[in-house]
């Protein structure tokens, strides 16, 4: 069976996408992981599925990580998602999607081809759990903050690992965990380590979200505005604070790219097992 794939990717952090308005296919976490594998086929940190929303949306993200697991949200995925559905004539220059974590609104602010700069509504942030030396919150998915003097010297895999895996997240899926420096430019740079990737991505969105806030909270109280730098380029995040931990109208801006399209024959690379 033939089925046409796209790659695209948000300041590195690359995924494959397809297109399932019109068919009624359901890969299974093998075939997912088999499709990212960088090895044995397209290769990604994150495979999504563009689907009708039944709640009368302009489309539907379903986001699964390279494990082949489901996850609520990718932040560069969500751009990534909404410059493939203006490719394929979905919407106009803003558009809304649902996903497992709820509504998004997403404005392309630049359009160039298969570039484009995206704006994208995140979820409110209710709470921010402030512990000895860390912070955690839920962007979409959950988060570990941690401040360092200088993210380069972090083995970031192996503590990634330790508290990906530590309670009390083992017993609820595990936590990204994010190191943090503040640079003396009052911007942030940022490294990632992903849940369901199981390693450092380029970029993660929603990390970068988590980050902002946790300086705001941590440092700088009266700022809304960030500049969050990634290995894959630079983020802007931007947010109102309604209270003590508490954000809305926040907003991830950045890139999105298409690098390729093409088809494949599930039934030769993918087993279904």
């Amino acid at each position: 069976m033939n089925q046409k794939f796209y790659k695209y990717h948000g300041a590195g952090n690359d995924f494959v996408l397809m297109d399932a308005r019109d068919r009624e296919l359901r890969l299974s976490r093998n075939q997912i992981r088999t499709l990212c594998n960088r090895c044995f086929a397209i290769g990604a940190d994150g495979f999504m599925m563009l689907e009708n929303d039944p709640a009368g949306t302009e489309f539907y993200m379903r986001y699964f990580n390279s494990d082949g697991g489901e996850v609520a949200m990718c932040g560069n995925g969500g751009r990534c998602i909404s410059l493939f559905a203006h490719h394929l004539g979905i919407g106009g220059e803003e558009k809304v999607f649902n996903s497992l974590d709820g509504l998004h609104v997403a404005r392309m602010t630049e359009l160039s081809g298969n570039c484009g700069r995206i704006r994208l509504k995140m979820i409110d942030v209710e709470g921010c759990e402030r512990q000895s030396g860390y912070l955690f919150m839920n962007t979409g998915v959950p988060h570990y903050i941690e401040f360092v003097p200088d993210v380069e010297q972090v083995d970031l895999v192996n503590l990634g690992r330790r508290i990906r895996y530590a309670e009390p997240y083992a017993s609820q899926g595990g936590t990204n965990v994010n190191i943090v420096q503040l640079l003396p430019d009052g911007t942030l740079r940022i490294r990632t380590y992903e849940r369901g990737v199981e390693g450092e991505t380029y970029a993660c969105g929603t990390g970068a979200t988590a980050a902002a806030i946790a300086a705001s909270i941590e440092y700088f109280p009266e700022r809304n505005d960030f500049l969050v730098h990634t290995a894959g380029g630079p983020l802007r995040i931007t947010f109102e604070k309604t209270g003590e931990g508490a954000f809305r109208e926040v907003y991830l801006e950045g890139p999105a790219v298409k690098v390729f399209e093409c088809e494949l024959n599930l039934d030769e690379i993918l087993p279904a097992v």
